[in-house]
């Protein structure tokens, strides 16, 4: 079947050849790695795998020179292409315009968003390097995955090229609401550089429904039932594709060695005490602060001679050389040491605030322990804590999920109790409110999120995201 194409664009099969996918940062995955890798690398690898593929960007490694040659090499049946960046172009595509225009835009943080044009022109201009290099190892047939905010132009510079493969792009943040995103000089550009790919995908309906009305009303283009619009001679599918975990797996991580061993340190430290628990890397998107200052509600709630309850914040360092980053770390740490300061006691200290980083089994060890999971970011894409915590809970006695609005998991998730981060009594509220919510109503709760945990799992993402990619026919001709 040979689906019709927009003017420009060449007619492709549906089903296309080698799976290609395209990310800003690169890890070669071997061995034992790959049960500590995230989902989402589990699920791409998963579909590199099934389809034979390639998976290309940048190593992790600068140079003060010119970029050398591509290096290739295979892992686990997988082929691996990886190019250097020069600092300097690191510094202004990723560290600044990706993470200081488009990261805090894009999460409605437009008072931290900077518009410096010598950072945009350095991400266009390394999108091209990526394109020419990507584009000598391109196939006629091939499938072309790309990922995320810092290749949003990829499409574009590689339609430059003269590449005809079908290419798709996966948004794994927010996609701001049309108001906010117009504030950026380079909002035009961007969209229609989205608009240059086959298939558009984002996490919830609410993001989809924000780049439509975008379209829509800036570009003058509608959307018809199907999801597709025809924009500057090329037809264009949206589509939400809520990205899961692997719910199976992830379930019995609780149950390993390790698991075990680092929740019985937890659980001899705690001495009986009810566990809250949350797990962000330490970014001004999730809410850490709003966070801390909602568990010294609770604490004031119950008073200074309950000590019943305590919260395990980690936080894994996150871009540490971006100064609004540096500010956010001082702010937490203030405010952890101002908790136990006021409410600590000889025996007692309710805040344990971890600057670090734990492997995936460990935290399914902590998860499984834990009486409440506080997931509460100010604004999130999906956010794949809030499904670990619910696929790592003891289905005879479970815990509660208390979860942001904000985050993208939350329109599945019914059974949380869903808090707006930025009203601290009610999440104080909610926490209480789990903490003594009766076993019957916790498990009902989790039965309904685990079964949405299963249904939207990591499989589900990519092979819903392929069959789009390879089977998404456009209308015959533009309504």
């Amino acid at each position: 079947m040979t689906p019709a194409r927009g003017k420009g664009a060449a007619a492709q099969p549906a089903h296309g050849g080698r799976l290609v996918v395209v990310s800003n940062r690169v890890t070669v995955i071997r061995g034992k790695q790959a049960t500590q890798a995230g989902g989402l690398a589990v699920g791409l690898l998963a579909a590199l795998k099934e389809a034979g593929g390639l998976w290309f960007g940048w190593s992790g490694e600068t140079t003060t020179d010119a970029p050398g040659p591509v290096r290739t090499q295979t892992a686990g049946g997988i082929g691996y292409a990886l190019t250097d960046l020069s600092v300097d172009d690191l510094e202004d595509y990723y560290n600044n315009f990706a993470n200081r225009t488009l990261w805090p835009l894009f999460h409605y943080r437009i008072d931290l968003a900077t518009y410096e044009p010598h950072w945009y022109a350095a991400y266009r201009r390394v999108n091209r390097f990526f394109a020419e290099r990507l584009k000598a190892l391109l196939r006629p047939d091939d499938l072309v995955w790309i990922h995320d905010y810092h290749l949003i132009p990829l499409a574009a510079e590689l339609r430059r090229l003269g590449v005809q493969n079908r290419l798709a792009f996966f948004l794994h943040i927010p996609f701001p609401a049309p108001e906010l995103y117009v504030t950026m000089p380079w909002q035009r550009e961007l969209a229609l550089d989205l608009c240059q790919y086959d298939v558009v995908g984002f996490q919830t309906p609410t993001d989809l429904r924000q780049f439509k009305n975008y379209v829509e009303l800036e570009l003058g283009r509608r959307f018809d039932a199907d999801g597709w619009t025809h924009v500057e001679g090329r037809h264009v599918l949206a589509a939400a594709v809520p990205i899961g975990i692997e719910a199976e797996e992830f379930a019995q991580m609780p149950y390993l060695p390790e698991a075990q061993r680092q929740r019985q340190r937890l659980k001899e430290a705690i001495r009986g005490r009810r566990l809250i628990i949350g797990v962000d890397r330490l970014d001004y998107t999730k809410g850490i602060a709003e966070r801390l200052k909602s568990f010294l509600l609770l604490l004031e709630t119950l008073g200074h001679d309950d000590k019943s309850t305590s919260f395990m914040q980690i936080s894994a360092p996150s871009r540490s050389d971006v100064p609004e980053y540096v500010n956010l770390r001082v702010e937490v740490e203030t405010l952890a040491g101002h908790i136990n300061g006021r409410f600590s006691d000889s025996d007692y200290v309710p805040l344990r605030y971890i600057n670090r980083s734990f492997s995936r089994t460990a935290l399914a060890g902590f998860f499984h322990l834990s009486a409440i999971g506080l997931v509460t970011p100010l604004r999130d894409g999906m956010n794949l804590v809030a499904k670990e915590y619910v696929a790592a809970q003891n289905p005879d006695d479970p815990g509660v999920l208390v979860l942001s609005r904000f985050a993208g998991a939350a329109g599945e998730l019914d059974g949380a109790l869903i808090v707006n981060p930025y009203d601290l009594h009610q999440v104080a509220r909610a926490m209480q409110a789990g903490l003594g919510m009766p076993l019957d109503e916790r498990k009902d709760r989790w039965e309904r999120m685990m079964a949405k945990v299963r249904h939207f799992d990591i499989r589900g993402w990519w092979t819903k995201s392929m069959r789009l990619l390879r089977e998404a026919t456009p209308p015959q001709r533009e309504s």
